[in-house]
């Protein structure tokens, strides 16, 4: 079932070309991960494909509904968004903050109910906070702050998820455990994933799908061994690669 697609999407910031005549199909099931370098428009066209900037020109459809003219409830409980970084304004605690992500699913003057509460202690259990509900969130670590944010995610439990670098602050354990926990969830069937990463090897271990981002307009997508190769890759990094057969496939190291 394919819950997003785009037809003839063209995407720019500023100078850049992140994409031209983009035809994409993101299917449940399906992880998909974004590669490119800096500035090659890889958070802004996560951003397009959620709805929060337009297009130059182009159809986005989630569904198979035109994505503007849906009500941004509809749009939130569907797309899910991990933000590269946050910004904390309110002391709000770790319980409190997690359970922002109910919001789409709860009516106007409606409190969560305990059912939105349970969901939300499961997600932070599964990131490993929870023993950190009544913790004020400005007084966690970065990589805490990121787990909280998938918590945050899991718990609006939408079926199509936008993951801006969504190992940045986590250390080597959590990187595997937090990619483990989305994996499983893309598993059942309902959910796709779509990650914005720098890491290579990482997305090699977790990803089924590729898009690559030329930052002139130029995309390249498809499965990794179509996509992942030493030309396409030393032409998107502009640095030589060398590749190593590991434990999961294929390694790419910077020469």
């Amino acid at each position: 079932m394919t819950l997003l697609s785009t037809d003839k999407l063209h995407v720019s910031i500023g100078n850049t070309t992140v994409c031209t005549a983009l035809d994409l199909a993101v299917s449940a099931g399906q992880r998909w991960c974004i590669l490119g370098r800096n500035g090659s428009g890889k958070t802004t066209l996560l951003h397009t494909l959620a709805g929060l900037r337009e297009a130059d020109a182009g159809d986005i459809r989630l569904d198979n509904r035109p994505l503007q003219t849906l009500p941004r409830r509809t749009v939130a409980q569907h797309i899910g968004l991990l933000f590269q970084d946050y910004s904390d304004a309110f002391p709000a605690s770790v319980l409190e903050t997690v359970l922002s992500g109910r919001h789409p699913w709860i009516g106007p003057l409606q409190w969560e109910s305990e059912q939105d509460a349970a969901l939300a202690r499961a997600a932070l259990r599964a990131v490993d906070l929870h023993t950190l509900e009544q913790r004020i969130v400005t007084t966690l670590s970065g990589g805490e702050r990121r787990r909280l944010g998938l918590a945050a995610l899991l718990t609006q439990d939408p079926q199509l998820m936008l993951l801006d670098e969504p190992t940045n602050h986590l250390d080597i354990h959590h990187q595997v455990s937090m990619l483990d926990l989305l994996q499983e969830r893309s598993a059942t069937g309902r959910t796709a994933l779509v990650f914005v990463m720098h890491d290579i090897n990482l997305a090699l271990r977790y990803c089924t799908r590729f898009l690559l981002l030329f930052g002139d307009g130029e995309t390249i997508q498809g499965n990794a061994d179509e996509v992942l190769t030493g030309e396409h890759l030393e032409q998107l990094y502009q640095h030589p690669l060398q590749r190593l057969q590991g434990p999961h496939g294929n390694v790419w190291l910077p020469r």
